[in-house]
């Protein structure tokens, strides 16, 4: 069976991404419209974190096999920097996330159309300053980045992880991240989710955030390296050493 060729992989990282924006970020302005709650309770947030969740199942299994599902920057450039893919590749994977992301957007500004798709937005997540501050916001961002690349190693790249699962498992732990971060910063932890709605607002006449979006690609970059490099470090291994194994592995080949 032949491998995807590069083009293929780069459609499957817009599709991905484009699902995640759509039904993920776009669960957000779908949740203020049917329940008129902004800033959200408790309820709208879980809402909002399970539709997170489904995206990621539904664009892992449906695209992994193709191009390993990044759907996110942080998560390409965390593999680049632990030599799991290649500059070029990466650069190429990140251009087609940004795509897909704002495809995405698009999709979501259609089927808000009619019902003020301006004042709803689409998807774009913000923090406040007052409150929070961009330090704080930073370390969010990166908190939350962190736990999920190191979640996305371990279940994902690393070859000795249970196949099958890694859809479901980093699926809910972003779900788990998003309840703790999201009152925050909203929780994008993918530069592309957040970049992607933004233009998109812009393009439609909303007022947007671009000041803060720094802390939205900083954050989950420097978040997504510590998540990494954490698990390069606690994850690899050498294999063990059984005295008289090498002995009896040369008199079992000699056989």
């Amino acid at each position: 069976m032949s491998s995807p060729t590069l083009s293929q992989k780069l459609g499957a990282e817009v599709l991905g991404t484009a699902i995640l924006v759509f039904i993920g970020a776009g669960s957000v302005p779908l949740t203020i419209f049917l329940t008129g709650e902004n800033p959200f309770g408790s309820a709208e947030l879980s809402t909002i974190s399970f539709a997170f969740a489904f995206a990621i199942f539904a664009a892992v299994y449906s695209v992994g096999h193709i191009s390993g599902c990044h759907i996110n920057p942080a998560v390409t450039i965390a593999l680049l920097a632990t030599k799991k893919i290649d500059s070029t590749t990466a650069v190429a994977y990140i251009g087609a996330q940004l795509v897909g992301a704002t495809l995405g957007a698009v999709l979501t500004w259609i089927i808000l159309i009619g019902n003020d798709p301006v004042a709803l937005g689409l998807g774009a997540v913000s923090y406040n300053p007052d409150t929070s501050g961009i330090g704080i916001a930073l370390a969010a961002e990166a908190i939350g980045t962190a736990i999920l690349v190191f979640t996305v190693f371990g279940a994902a790249v690393d070859g000795r992880a249970p196949a099958g699962f890694a859809g479901i498992i980093i699926g809910f732990i972003v779900y788990g991240i998003i309840i703790l971060v999201g009152p925050i910063t909203g929780a994008a932890l993918n530069p592309a989710r957040q970049i992607g709605p933004n233009i998109v607002e812009q393009l439609i006449g909303r007022t947007t955030n671009w000041d803060q979006v720094i802390v939205y690609i900083a954050g989950p970059v420097i978040g997504g390296l510590i998540g990494a490099f954490s698990y390069e470090l606690v994850g690899h291994h050498r294999a063990a050493t059984v005295p008289g194994a090498a002995v009896a592995e040369a008199a079992h080949a000699d056989a």
